[in-house]
């Protein structure tokens, strides 16, 4: 695509000699496994999101499943979560042998709906799982209280909204626990597979590392069967390089959403999305909703424009949830947004030109 949805390589190119000069140290010392750069990349990270702990593990999804049973999910436990988000969010759930509970989101936001969540949590609700999506933070402070008068705890889907604040308060130290991933095409992107969880209590921050590594803390004691789940040196080395310029990339996707809300403003036929007046954004992902999204987005793709779809099915149709006998019309607002949404190109490296011309084949494409 001659302007791709994200843009890894101009990434990339902007931290090549830091990342450089830190593999250049891991490789000299062979501290290929918990070297010093996993250490100071846990620091750095806990110290951005705001939390006291932060213990990186292979990639988002552990860190979800690890969170959960860290704060006590266990096999048969319900536990809530909205219907419209990556699969990922359900697997940590169904990995530990519990049951995903899928909500609505609200049709403004497409963030999880609290009075759903509220009507959902019952007796077995084991925890519940906001997902902050595409970058903004769904409504904590109404979900809190939900889970506080039901018991549970709340633990944080933050994949998308690395550096996201609401009400000034930061994504990922706003529950008891969160999950966050570093794929590379998150806001903080690895060079591959990466993750995080994020804490204020010691006690879980411990279970999570002794759980991601293989249930001991001290080698060859293994009080509980964990799983192999380590942040790679590798790894944090890019991550550490990143996180430096983390808030300067998020700035420079601010200045691109409010660029695309300019240009897409009399355009007819296309629904830019909204920003709670509470969040401050990060915008992982713009998306639009636009009719014949499918027609729109193959006219998208021919004229070379990396457009995407995030996501075309709610988790209660796809075969991985079939048992769970939700069918078409159980989640009407999540149903028809994956109908209609579209993600045009995002990324800090987003020039004002290329959003021009996003625009202008987006404009051919919908009259």
């Amino acid at each position: 695509m001659r302007i791709p949805l994200v843009d890894l390589a101009a990434q990339q190119a902007e931290v090549h000699e830091e990342v450089r000069a830190g593999l250049d140290e891991v490789f000299a010392t062979a501290a290929f496994v918990g070297g010093p750069a996993v250490g100071r990349f846990e620091a750095a990270y806990a110290d951005a999101v705001g939390a006291r702990h932060c213990v990186g593990v292979a990639n988002g999804t552990d860190a979800l499943e690890l969170a959960l049973r860290a704060v006590g999910v266990g096999p048969g436990a319900e536990v809530v979560l909205p219907v419209n988000t990556f699969v990922a969010t359900a697997e940590a759930v169904s990995r530990i042998g519990a049951v995903p509970v899928l909500v609505d989101v609200d049709p403004a936001y497409l963030l999880v709906d609290p009075a759903a969540v509220r009507a959902a949590v019952g007796p077995r609700t084991a925890a519940v799982v906001p997902v902050h999506l595409f970058g903004q933070v769904a409504p904590v402070e109404e979900l809190a209280k939900i889970a506080a008068d039901g018991g549970v705890p709340l633990v944080e889907d933050a994949a998308q909204a690395q550096g996201a604040r609401r009400h000034g308060r930061p994504a990922g130290a706003l529950g008891l626990a969160a999950g966050t991933s570093f794929y590379p095409g998150k806001n903080l992107g690895a060079a591959g597979d990466a993750g995080a969880v994020t804490t204020d209590d010691a006690q879980v921050a411990h279970r999570v590392r002794a759980l991601a590594g293989h249930g001991s803390t001290q080698k060859y004691r293994h009080d509980v069967v964990g799983m192999n789940s380590r942040l790679d040196t590798v790894q944090a080395v890019v991550l550490e390089a990143k996180l430096r310029r983390l808030a300067g990339w998020n700035e420079r996707r601010r200045a691109a959403a409010a660029r695309y809300d300019a240009l897409l403003q009399d355009l007819p036929g296309v629904q830019p999305p909204r920003t709670d007046p509470a969040n401050d954004d990060v915008w992982h992902l713009y998306v639009v909703q636009v009719a014949d999204r499918d027609r729109v987005l193959a006219a998208l793709h021919a004229a070379g424009v990396g457009a995407g779809v995030h996501y075309p099915v709610p988790l209660h149709l796809t075969g991985a949830y079939r048992h769970l006998r939700l069918g078409r019309g159980a989640f009407p607002v999540a149903e028809a947004a994956a109908d209609r949404i579209l993600s045009l190109p995002m990324h800090p490296h987003l020039t004002a030109a290329e959003q021009e011309e996003v625009v202008e084949v987006l404009g051919r494409a919908v009259a």
